[in-house]
């Protein structure tokens, strides 16, 4: 047995093709994966198989040159661009005597280094403490047992049922910690949804530029660099909208094939952000040649978590890069559905926003609303709102409000005063509070 090493960065990349999923991207996503959690790869071995191996998963002729690649480079880990059984990696590791990582486990690390909230770092420890709970029987060798006579055989079995105890122990404290987090998370989106204010959340896969085209349009000064998941903890910013008024913008972590599920379960606050979002904003890179490719796999990804049936614009960012104008595409009852912009030199974020404006300016509604005196509350609670554009007084010292706002602020509005509304045919319109009598 081998004592595994705390540290070490040079590494070996392996990617299996297997019938019908060949996809050169898919490798250059790989090597990016591995520098982004910080190896530094010295060799990339290769294969095709119509099935994976059940004791190596690449065969064992292939098992063979990858130990004498990592002799060769003096390389102390392995990285498989696929996921392994616990048996794999054990076997692997025997035979390498290096450390073997797969897709999952590299994913998690590189998440472990972004996290820089509370929450965060919980979520991370969490997918984890989940993922490592069906590795134990691993390289250690303070977990084998001892060989020897009578005395000498050692506790090992016994090491691992303590170790098993104590990782459930601690995934347990985390989830409840969470569970609290969870909470106030929902609170404050409670509050938004009392306050009317509509929330625009930002998807993607990752790297297509969500940090940058979030801190153009809110100067939020958020974390943003030319890496996979630059951007781990949710961020929100209120911004306001020109005619239309405030709105939340969210930015998420981003999206990637073959999205692990424990981290698709830690993250589940995280993501409902995006679930409970009102308007989802898309984020591609338009300079991809695999853009397409990446916006089925966002969407894969947002089925997944239950959000499919939000509403989306797609945003083509990064048109600095692949030479396209800003600009606009509109279905055809006239509403924008597409932008093209550049969020690192600003180009197109006017196009943006004037699309945010439409979106949310479509449900709006303006008119005259009469409230009898008794409904001063009301009143001041529409003028909170900035939607009033006059006001006349009645003699019997009820007041006219003409009013632009969205259904949806207006419904709320009445619905905390457990009032209705109604549409009156001599004025257009006439919307009537109270009991649904005219004046």
């Amino acid at each position: 047995m081998f004592e595994r090493p705390q540290i070490g960065e040079r590494a070996i990349l392996v990617h299996v093709d297997f019938p019908g999923t060949h996809n050169p991207e898919d490798l250059l996503e790989f090597a990016d994966l591995a520098r982004s959690a910080g190896a530094h790869p010295v060799a990339t071995v290769t294969t095709n198989r119509t099935a994976p191996d059940a004791r190596y998963f690449v065969g064992a002729g292939k098992a063979e040159e990858i130990r004498d690649q990592v002799r060769e480079h003096g390389a102390e880990l392995v990285i498989f661009n696929h996921e392994l059984s616990p048996s794999q990696e054990r076997n692997l590791e025997k035979l390498f005597a290096a450390r073997v990582l797969d897709r999952t486990g590299l994913i998690l690390d590189i998440f472990a280094q972004r996290a820089r909230s509370f929450e965060g770092k919980l979520q991370v420890e969490l997918a984890q403490l989940q993922h490592l709970s069906t590795r134990l029987v691993r390289g250690w060798t303070h977990l084998e047992r001892q060989k020897g006579g009578i005395g000498l055989r050692g506790p090992g079995e016994t090491q691992l049922e303590t170790d098993r105890r104590l990782l459930g122990q601690r995934i347990k404290q985390i989830n409840k910690r969470l569970e609290k987090v969870r909470s106030q998370r929902q609170q404050g989106r409670r509050a938004r949804q009392r306050a009317e204010v509509p929330t625009v959340s930002l998807v993607g896969y990752t790297n297509a530029g969500k940090s940058t085209l979030f801190n153009r349009l809110c100067h939020a000064g958020v974390y943003a660099a030319d890496q996979l998941f630059a951007t781990l903890d949710p961020t929100l910013r209120r911004i306001d909208l020109p005619g239309f008024g405030p709105v939340v913008l969210a930015d998420t972590v981003g999206f990637i094939r073959k999205l692990p599920h424990e981290l698709v379960a830690a993250f589940r606050s995280t993501l409902e952000e995006t679930l409970q979002a009102d308007l989802l904003l898309h984020v591609v890179d338009a300079h991809d040649p695999e853009r397409q490719t990446r916006i089925e796999q966002v969407n894969e990804v947002l089925g997944a978590i239950g959000a499919s049936a939000v509403p989306q614009i797609l945003v083509y960012n990064k048109i600095d890069l692949s030479a396209e104008p800003a600009h606009v595409l509109r279905d055809p009852d006239g509403r924008i559905t597409r932008v093209w912009c550049a969020a690192s030199s600003g180009e197109g974020s006017e196009l943006l926003l004037q699309a945010l404006g439409e979106y949310f300016l479509a449900d709006q509604v303006r008119g005259w609303l009469y409230l009898p005196p008794e409904r001063g509350r009301l009143r001041a609670a529409i003028y909170q709102t900035g939607h009033v554009l006059r006001e006349q007084v009645e003699d019997s010292g009820g007041w006219w409000l003409e009013i632009r706002i969205s259904e949806r602020e207006l419904d709320g509005l009445f619905r905390r005063e457990g009032l209705q509304y109604s549409l009156q045919a001599d004025r257009d319109p006439l919307l009537v509070a109270g009991a649904g009598q005219a004046p």
